[in-house]
């Protein structure tokens, strides 16, 4: 079953619950991913997402002691990964594919590798900037947009090649996800042009949206009425990531453009020293903010574990 079909099944339903991981580090088992997926079997995940990573770039000396840098990809295996999980625990999976660092044709490439392995869902995103970019570069034969890849995807699904269509050929059958901004891509011009390039995604073919990890549900509400009244009509699923340490406060709205409520900010700063207790702070406000979401109808609630499951065991535990 296609992602978006379990979607619109648990909005008929009850809300279900949904987490990312990253692949092992290049040279690591697929021990650790299992580990982190073990104790949250029980609260039966509508799917998981294995996220994709781009190169980076490694330093080493040679003999003659000049520098010589490499490209290096430190998380390879999402195709991989993401068929050993469905094959293990029989849950659909949902790779992620990235523009950054491929071509078209290594995207098709690896759309075929899906398909062939079973594997019809799959979140398409630009992705991030490499670690030697100040800004993002498309590769040359890539895409520089997120919008561009759906409709590489869609187009597959209508049996079209980047070198053309190919006669009486099997047609793939992706389910395509995008991301969504709550609070505004960092890199948008305005909230309004965030917004159209969201409902261009949409029309190319993406069939749901998940959003961007946020802390005050009302920024999430006022943008699923702003989606709706863009005629944006496909499901929005709220990404959770709860708090963790202190150093969250300032890293997670550098690095994800999300603002943290006073109220979170006061509780972490008046525990800082306490790690525990920064921990508990921001389980507790991941529930609240479930509760809240769940209440409101959502159709699935997607974690964040970041390679850390704890957290949110105890989160699915008070909420599903």
């Amino acid at each position: 079953m296609n992602v978006a079909e379990l979607i619109r099944n648990a909005a008929e339903r009850k809300t279900r619950f949904a987490f990312e991981l990253l692949p092992p580090l290049k040279g690591e088992g697929l021990g650790p991913v299992f580990g982190a997926i073990d104790p949250l079997m029980e609260f039966d995940p509508a799917y998981i997402n294995v996220t994709f990573h781009r190169e980076g770039v490694k330093q080493s000396l040679l003999p003659d002691g000049r520098t010589e840098w490499h490209t290096v990809r430190r998380r390879p295996g999402t195709v991989g990964v993401s068929a050993a999980i469905r094959d293990r625990y029989g849950v659909e999976t949902v790779p992620h594919l990235i523009c950054g660092g491929l071509s078209r044709y290594d995207i098709e490439d690896a759309l075929i590798d899906m398909d062939f392995l079973g594997l019809h869902n799959v979140l398409a995103l630009r992705g991030d900037k490499s670690q030697n970019e100040r800004f993002f570069l498309p590769h040359p034969q890539g895409h520089a947009r997120a919008v561009d890849l759906v409709r590489q995807i869609a187009a597959m699904n209508r049996g079209e090649f980047v070198d053309g269509e190919a006669e009486e050929c099997h047609h793939s059958k992706f389910s395509i996800g995008v991301a969504g901004y709550p609070e505004t891509h960092a890199e948008a011009a305005s909230p309004e042009a965030d917004l159209a390039a969201l409902k261009a995604k949409i029309d190319a073919g993406a069939e749901y949206v998940v959003t961007q990890l946020f802390y005050d549900n009302a920024r999430f509400f006022a943008f699923v009425d702003r989606c709706r009244a863009a005629g944006i009509t496909v499901p929005i699923i709220p990404g959770i990531k709860p708090l963790a340490t202190v150093r969250h406060l300032t890293l997670l709205p550098e690095t994800f453009g999300c603002r943290m409520p006073e109220e979170l900010v006061r509780e972490v700063t008046a525990h800082a020293a306490d790690k525990a207790a920064v921990r508990q702070i921001g389980t507790e406000w991941a529930i609240a903010q479930s509760r809240e979401l769940i209440a409101a109808g959502v159709p699935v609630l997607h974690y964040y574990p970041m390679g850390k499951a704890e957290n949110i065991i105890r989160i699915a535990r008070a909420v599903f």
